[in-house]
């Protein structure tokens, strides 16, 4: 067995990383059935102060994901141990481009990059897109944190079609569903089940595998 590895990559902070990277992960094991490791491998922990949430809310052995963490040289080899035994490896990853960012991008199968529709994401999205370049992984651009109707974000959608970059179909919406779920070690798709902010959540989880598997 070996899974395949996700790794969710921003160079700008605040990106909305760790809430793709759980929703994600809770939406293949929910909605896809599948055996889910996270692995957080940014210093800030933030994955982990979910998952730690989550145990406090559902018990230490009813999270239904198994949760590492790594640093440096360690993430790659952490990532392909758990690929081993799961059928998904999701990888929340750190700002800028150091050790920890770099291993973890060479380490994953597939980058998924969150971008929030303002000129500042765009900018810190054109690094990140050469890294995974450097790496020769596939990496998709996922629109996150979108306002409706917002008019900035088609120029933006204009500005990253210029790089050329894979985009996903599935956006997140800027949604409180996101944030509030998050904050207590839960996820939409597991509060709101039938909101927009779940859906958004299980057809983001179905488009990324879909295309991982092309």
């Amino acid at each position: 067995m070996s899974g395949k590895i996700f790794t969710i990559a921003q160079q700008k902070g605040g990106a909305g990383k760790t809430t793709i990277a759980a929703h994600l992960a809770v939406a293949w094991m929910r909605h896809s059935g599948k055996t889910v490791a996270v692995l957080d491998v940014d210093p800030q922990g933030s994955l982990g102060e979910w998952l730690e949430a989550r145990e406090q809310r559902l018990g230490a052995k009813d999270t239904g994901l198994c949760f590492r963490t790594a640093s440096g040289w360690g993430a790659r080899r952490e990532a392909e141990t758990l690929a081993k035994d799961h059928d998904v490896v999701v990888i929340d990853t750190p700002p800028h481009a150091d050790l920890k960012g770099r291993t973890s991008m060479g380490a994953a199968d597939h980058i998924v990059i969150p971008v929030q529709p303002t000129p500042v994401d765009l900018w810190a999205t054109r690094e990140t897109l050469l890294m995974a370049e450097r790496e020769h992984t596939p990496s998709i651009l996922v629109l996150n944190r979108v306002p409706p109707r917002a008019r900035l974000t088609k120029e933006m959608g204009t500005a990253i079609g210029k790089f050329g970059a894979s985009v996903s179909t599935t956006r997140f919406g800027n949604r409180i569903a996101f944030a509030e779920s998050i904050g207590i070690g839960s996820t939409a798709i597991e509060t709101q089940a039938s909101g927009k902010a779940a859906c958004e959540a299980r057809a983001l989880a179905d488009e990324l595998m879909a295309w991982s598997k092309r």
